[in-house]
């Protein structure tokens, strides 16, 4: 088990681990963030007091930004829009992308934003009612932010899987056939 020390405020503070291992317990959360404290010490061999203070603590770093349910909106009969927008953008002297690409995450429209290395800086998901709403962020609000020298929308039409889980029906999801 890890050391545990207290940080600045007094709270546990548990060390960094390393980038190629992650938390047992984030792990746990990211295959079914419904767990509660009891079944993830069950499982991991610890006591539910202390997933609970470890997951509170992943809170409050900013480890843990929050849970939702992953759905298959085809199933659901979502009828939204959802766009991938490559952004190209001009670095500022100070700060590079991250001024530009934080005010562009901050718009409601804005599900993710991401830097990209390649052809192009940012990767912008969003999402609209309809075409033609995603087209007047891009349009109105998006490619009219300084710092932003041009944009490509690419809408998306069907999708197969999303956060590790195949989307569709039960029929539709097969299984890959394992060749001896």
């Amino acid at each position: 088990m890890r050391q545990v020390r207290a940080d600045a405020y007094g709270a546990p503070s548990y060390p960094r681990i390393p980038m190629n291992e992650i938390d047992p317990i984030l792990e746990l959360l990211q295959q079914d963030a419904r767990l509660d404290d009891a079944a993830i010490a069950e499982r991991l061999g610890l006591s539910a007091a202390e997933v609970s203070e470890r997951i509170a603590g992943f809170a409050r770093n900013g480890t843990v930004l929050g849970y939702h349910a992953i759905v298959d909106e085809d199933q659901a009969g979502t009828l939204d829009v959802s766009a991938m927008i490559e952004v190209e953008l001009q670095p500022e002297r100070e700060g590079g992308f991250d001024r530009i690409a934080r005010r562009i995450a901050q718009f409601d429209q804005v599900e993710s934003c991401y830097l990209m290395s390649g052809g192009y800086d940012l990767l912008v998901v969003v999402r609209g009612s309809d075409l033609r709403e995603v087209a007047r962020f891009v349009a109105e609000k998006l490619s009219t932010l300084e710092g932003v020298r041009g944009t490509a929308t690419r809408f998306r039409l069907k999708k197969y899987k999303q956060n590790g889980f195949l989307a569709g029906t039960p029929a539709e999801v097969e299984r890959l056939s394992v060749s001896p």
